[in-house]
């Protein structure tokens, strides 16, 4: 295939001991050492109150990381068609459906339904930013960010528009955890743009490659790329912290990944 490429305007990030992008660039770039901590939901003050109570862990995640990587981007989040990536949806939400399926009530209630959506963080994030854009949601398992990206850039290239991808997922627990073991909550943000701007901070262009995946230094920081689909994403965002113009490698699928080329600006 034609290498895909566009330019990074903002970025958000939020995960274990990674709160947002501006402290994991210190921790990617190796000035700070990477001390793993239970990732901190924020609550999604741009949702009215009644939507705020009822959100879970992925609406909490959309919102923090893609906010943060369209501020960053100085853009106005309504205007941005936006793609959403993840391998499941609400883990707890899924979880304690199960368990009042397996009860003797089991009527679940309509919170609880329209919670357990795989696009319920869309819909949430059209009420927060008031986006009546195109969105776009997917999954593919342990492939979700590489696939999320590919759509993503696919919309910059062919629509010749800025698109936001947000790749994130949310924990299990047991016993679903023990089938799907995704430890804790990570996602990541990114702003892409189809020409360079003022606030580009890397032009990237991604193709398709049968070469490893790139593995991090750090034992802690690798055994989290491996263990949460959208911390594939690591790699790409350590490439950028370092300021470097080295080509990367991400895990996709089980025999293609995906070469992405970085050029800063």
């Amino acid at each position: 295939m034609q290498p895909l490429c566009a330019y990074i305007e903002g970025i958000g990030l939020l995960g274990p001991g990674l709160p947002d992008w501006a402290s994991a660039q210190a921790v990617l770039s190796g000035r700070e050492p990477y001390q793993s901590r239970k990732t901190v939901l924020p609550s999604p003050a741009s949702l009215p109150a009644a939507e705020r109570r009822r959100s879970g862990a992925i609406v909490k995640l959309s919102l923090a990381t893609g906010l943060e990587a369209i501020a960053a981007a100085r853009l106005d989040a309504a205007s941005l068609p936006s793609v959403f990536s993840a391998s499941g949806s609400d883990g707890e939400n899924c979880h304690i459906i199960c368990e009042m399926l397996a009860s003797d009530d089991r009527q679940i209630s309509p919170t609880r339904f329209h919670n357990s959506v795989h696009n319920v963080a869309a819909g949430y994030w059209s009420i927060a930013t008031g986006a009546m854009t195109t969105s776009s949601v997917l999954s593919a398992l342990d492939a979700s960010f590489g696939a999320g990206l590919l759509e993503a850039l696919a919309q910059v290239v062919v629509d010749d528009t800025r698109t936001v991808l947000l790749a994130c997922d949310t924990a299990y627990p047991e016993p679903l955890f023990s089938a799907r073991p995704i430890p804790d909550a990570f996602g990541v943000a990114l702003v892409l743009a189809p020409q360079r701007s003022v606030q580009s901070l890397a032009q990237i262009s991604v193709n398709l490659t049968d070469a490893g995946a790139d593995r991090l230094d750090d034992a802690a920081l690798e055994n989290l790329r491996l263990a949460i689909p959208a911390a594939r994403s690591l790699p790409l965002l350590r490439g950028i912290a370092l300021r470097q113009e080295k080509p990367v490698v991400l895990d996709y699928l089980d025999s293609t990944r995906l070469a992405v080329a970085i050029a800063l600006c």
